[in-house]
Order: C-alpha cells, then sequence, then structure tokens
C-alpha cells in the first residue's frame, strides 16, 4: 500500500502546554513562541501552546501565536469552567484555525477523590460546558480525563452526553500511564462501536509514559480507530512525560505499512527541533533515548560495526541523515574491532597493511580499555607512532 493511500495521523502537538508542566521546564512567552515556529515548520497538524487562564504570561503566548502561526490549528486548553473556556476562546480568536479543548474527570479514583461529585454531576458538567464552547468554535475537542481508568460504560455515557452537545474530537487519554497496549486499543473500539453517534467524531489519543508504554498505547490507539495523536518533543511532560513526538514519529515511518498509517511531519526537522527544546527547556535528552538520543546511531560493538560497514541495514533500521543527525555514528571503543580501525584510518587518507593494521589495533585495544573511547586524533597519533603514515585532514 503506498503512502498516500494509508490512514494520515493528525499530530496534536502540546510540548508547550503538557510538556511545560515537566518541573523545571518553565517558558517564558518569547521562548514559548520561537518554539511554536519551529514546530510549524515540523510540521505539527495542531499545536497546544499553553492553558491561557493559567496565568497572563500563557495567556499572552497563545494569543501571540494565534496571531503569528499560519497552517497550524491552535488549540485553546481549558478545564470544563465557563471562564477556562472564555479565557481560550479570546486567547485563540486571531487564530487562522483554531479549537477549544475542554476537559473533565472520568474515573471514579478521580471523581470521588479529587471532584468529590456525582456521575451525575460530572456528566451534566461535561454537557453543558461542551454546549458552551461550541456557540465559539466550530472544533471542539473533548477530554474525559483518566478515560483508561473509567469503566466502559461509564465512559460510553460521557462521550455520548458530549456529542450530543456538539464535540466533534473525543479524546480518551491514559492520564497516568496504566494502560496496557491491548486494553487501550480495545478501549477506543468499545467507545466508537458503542457510544451514540461515535461513529461521526473523531478521536484522539494522549499517553503518558509512566510504564513506559506511551507509544506502544499510542500506536494501539491508531489501531483502535484513533486518526489524531497527542505528544511532545523528546517526550516531555508530567512526571516520566508523554508519548514522543519522534519516537511516534519514526514508528509511522519505519513501520508504516503494517500500520496502515502514516504523518505528514518534515523528519528532517526531527533532531534540530529536538535539540532546541532540550536546551530551551534545560532538559538533557538521555543518551539511550530512542531516534535522537546520542547512542541512537552510534555502533562500538566490532560485530555491528563489521556489518555496518558492509551494509548499513544490517542493524540500522533508520537513516539519521534524514532525520538531520549527522553520520559520524561509529565509536571507536574497546568493543571496536580492525575492520572499524581500517575504515577510519581509510577515511584520513591511511591504508594500513595488515602487519600495521595489528601493531595498531593492539595499541587501540590498550588505550581503549585505558580510556573507554578513543578519539579521531588519538587514532591518528597511534598510527603515525606506529607506522610513520600522517593523515589527512577530512
Amino acid at each position: 500500500m503506498t503512502i498516500q493511500n494509508r490512514k494520515k495521523i493528525h499530530i496534536f502537538d502540546t510540548t508547550l502546554r503538557d510538556g511545560e508542566q515537566a518541573p523545571g521546564a518553565s517558558l517564558t512567552p518569547e521562548q514559548k513562541i520561537m518554539l511554536a515556529g519551529k514546530l510549524a515548520e515540523l510540521g505539527v497538524d495542531v499545536m497546544e501552546p499553553g492553558f491561557p487562564v493559567s496565568s497572563p504570561g500563557d495567556f499572552a503566548a497563545v494569543q501571540e501565536i494565534s496571531r503569528q502561526i499560519r497552517n497550524v490549528e491552535i488549540c485553546g486548553f481549558a478545564r470544563a469552567v465557563r471562564g477556562d473556556i472564555d479565557a481560550a476562546v479570546k486567547a485563540t480568536q486571531d487564530a487562522e484555525r483554531r479549537r477549544i479543548h475542554l476537559f473533565i474527570s472520568s474515573s471514579d479514583i478521580h471523581l470521588r477523590h479529587q471532584l468529590r461529585k456525582s456521575r451525575g454531576e460530572v456528566v451534566a458538567t461535561a454537557r453543558e460546558m461542551t454546549a458552551y464552547a461550541r456557540q465559539f468554535c466550530d472544533t471542539v475537542e473533548f477530554t474525559a480525563m483518566d478515560a483508561a481508568r473509567t469503566g466502559i460504560d461509564d465512559l460510553i455515557e460521557m462521550v455520548e452526553a458530549v456529542i450530543e452537545e456538539g464535540a466533534t474530537i473525543i479524546n480518551l487519554p491514559d492520564t497516568v500511564g496504566y494502560a496496557l497496549p491491548q486494553e487501550y486499543g480495545e478501549m477506543f473500539r468499545r467507545v466508537r462501536l458503542g457510544a451514540r453517534g461515535g461513529d461521526k467524531v473523531s478521536y484522539s489519543a494522549h499517553c503518558h509514559n509512566d510504564l513506559g508504554l506511551a507509544v506502544a498505547n499510542s500506536l494501539a490507539a491508531i489501531a483502535g480507530g484513533a486518526t489524531q495523536i497527542e505528544v511532545t518533543v523528546n517526550g516531555i511532560g508530567e512526571r516520566t512525560g508523554n508519548c514522543a513526538l519522534e519516537e511516534l514519529a519514526m514508528a509511522l515511518e519505519t513501520r508504516g505499512e503494517a500500520l496502515n498509517a502514516a504523518s505528514g511531519l518534515a523528519l528532517n526537522k526531527l533532531y534540530e527541533t529536538s535539540r532546541l527544546v532540550s536546551e530551551t527547556m534545560h532538559f538533557p535528552v538521555a543518551y539511550n533515548k530512542p531516534v535522537i538520543g546520542r547512542n541512537a546511531f552510534q555502533h562500538e560493538s566490532g560485530i555491528h560495526q563489521d556489518g555496518l560497514l558492509k551494509d548499513r541495514s544490517t542493524y540500522e533500521i533508520m537513516d539519521p541523515e534524514r532525520l538531520g543527525i549527522p553520520r559520524s555514528m561509529i565509536v571507536l571503543g574497546k568493543h571496536s574491532g580492525r575492520h572499524a580501525l581500517k575504515d577510519r584510518a581509510a577515511q584520513y587518507g591511511i591504508t594500513l597493511e595488515p602487519a600495521e593494521l595489528e601493531k595498531v589495533y593492539e595499541l587501540f585495544k590498550a588505550a581503549a580499555d585505558r580510556q573507554k573511547t578513543v578519539s579521531d586524533e588519538e587514532l591518528l597519533e597511534l598510527v603515525k607512532q606506529t607506522t610513520g603514515h600522517q593523515g589527512q585532514e577530512v
């Protein structure tokens, strides 16, 4: 099946709202506006720039982003409260395209311990506030918070109520990262098929990563009928974060045929955007982070290096250059083999004969045991000491 025939997955980016809720990740309005421009270049379909009612700074950032950013739908986030909705409506009023996104809890745990209201009261509020938001905006997204821990009949009751009042997108989040993929995908199927009007609206997934399942659950949601996934760059967000934009993007790119799904993201902007978010929010990216971590395309094992030098597909399922990542990925360390040394020397114009290679390799292994990795400069010095060959500048 061609990419054009695959299901389009709309990428809803909440880096500037849920991502900023990560402790220590606060952004100034100016930083939000700058990052919003990069997210637009990346090609996200929907952007949630903040929580307008939460502070004057957030309101100003959402308002200015709504005025500046085109070709991206701007989302105003709100609790199911009139004041929140009013702020979201006002902040996004200048957007080329906009939506109002309101939420209220749906699980017994949240109703009993947080809201301290009956289910009837909460469903009535969800109904009333959805109708209120629909007066101002044709696109209304409703989130049943903690949907993954809500009884299916209770969830369907709430979803039916808001669909009747004009909600056009239903978000069923795994708010605390509790669901297993098979459970989460099945929830979407049951709501979509079981709720009155459920086949007339779109579905969105918003997954947290407490058990490391945010991306897996998002893919399960797609299989269950979701056409929008809510993500953050680098997976930043509350607690252990959200579904990582770059991981979802490359899952769709690499396994799109099996998933029958595709995004419209500019993949060559992934690495650049990741670095910018990390630097701006002062959140370092783990070395072993999938897709954009330092080690994601680095190889030290001699067996792996040998395979990669013969054909990249032996140990790489993605092309780092397509993501804007530099290609110097083989790391010379104590697990490296002779093939990697010979290849690296050749990159500097040095051809090592078998006997020379053995001498260099012996010194290299001793150095690598002492210091874990050996830089190109250090390798060239070893070659010079051993053989007299002088490397050329690359």
